[in-house]
């Protein structure tokens, strides 16, 4: 197999009408778009071939999908199509932020931080009542930097891990850079889990990313492409507007995800990346650039 029979490549969503006349070719009405695009957009060619295989579900970090939203998606998806969704992050904050939307739940501790019985009832179940399961890609488990020491996070997300059902597939991407070691790593080997490897602004690069970890830990990776390194991101979106075209190409992001994938092909793990606008100004343009390289 060649490298681009074992990588799916795809952007962090799909509801961007700054596509329109490039990923999507036909004229929607302005209420008809976000529901009905998602057609439009798995059947985007780049030389002659389908270039999205998958798709990232950011919208499920807010609420989690019901079954009838989940069965229009398959209306519109081809068979072997995948879609990544974020966990609700009623699960993954230990403690809400002091924000407005939150409430009087700003500040506070979350009791349902890593709850595995409602993840299972509340997330999961849905994924089962429209026969998602064929299409859902790894579910990713974001954690926002926090203040919880490291060892008692992993303790928790070791129980976490252990106690979810075995039938999906799981990634965290953690925006902490000092909990890449060998107690991390060990601990998604031993749940068959992935570390997604994410160009983030506070994160290290993703070559030193691998290096810390030194193995895969599941059979598959995920790459997200998010922000640039070192940019905030409020700087990384108001450098990226309006999203039409490479505002900066990140040659080393660029090559340590072509890195990974060779690697990840090499050993048989088929490979996610999703590409986000705010990277280099447009998230299609940057995986045309990246099937080029292999």
């Amino acid at each position: 197999m060649t490298d681009l029979e074992w990588v799916r490549f795809g952007t962090s969503t799909w509801t961007y009408e700054g596509w329109q006349g490039q990923v999507y070719l036909r004229t929607y009405v302005k209420t008809a778009f976000a529901p009905e695009c998602l057609g439009g957009y798995c059947q985007y060619l780049y030389k002659g071939h389908p270039l999205f295989r998958t798709v990232g579900n950011d919208a499920t970090f807010y609420r989690p999908p019901s079954a009838n939203q989940l069965t229009r998606y398959l209306t519109q998806i081809p068979e072997d199509f995948h879609m990544c969704f974020e966990v609700w992050e009623e699960l993954t904050i230990p403690i809400y932020a002091k924000h407005a939307p939150y409430g009087p739940r700003a500040g506070q501790v979350n009791p349902n931080f890593l709850n595995a019985e409602a993840f299972n009832t509340l997330v999961l179940q849905p994924y089962r009542d429209a026969h998602f399961g064929p299409n859902a890609g790894p579910f990713l488990l974001e954690f926002q930097r926090h203040g919880m020491p490291a060892e008692e996070f992993l303790d928790k997300l070791d129980v976490f891990l252990s106690r979810l059902p075995t039938d999906f597939r799981y990634a965290v991407e953690i925006r902490n850079a000092g909990l890449l070691g060998e107690r991390y790593h060990d601990m998604l080997t031993a749940h068959g889990v992935a570390h997604v490897y994410n160009h983030w602004c506070a994160m290290p690069p993703l070559a030193e990313q691998h290096q810390r970890l030194d193995t895969f830990t599941a059979p598959f990776t995920v790459l997200r492409l998010l922000t640039p390194l070192k940019m905030t991101y409020e700087a990384a979106k108001k450098r990226a507007e309006p999203y039409d075209k490479i505002v900066g190409e990140l040659l080393e992001m660029r090559q340590d995800a072509v890195n990974l994938i060779r690697q990840a092909t090499r050993e048989g793990r088929s490979t996610y990346v999703l590409v986000n606008n705010r990277a280099e100004g447009n998230a299609p343009l940057t995986i045309q650039a990246l099937v080029d390289r292999l």
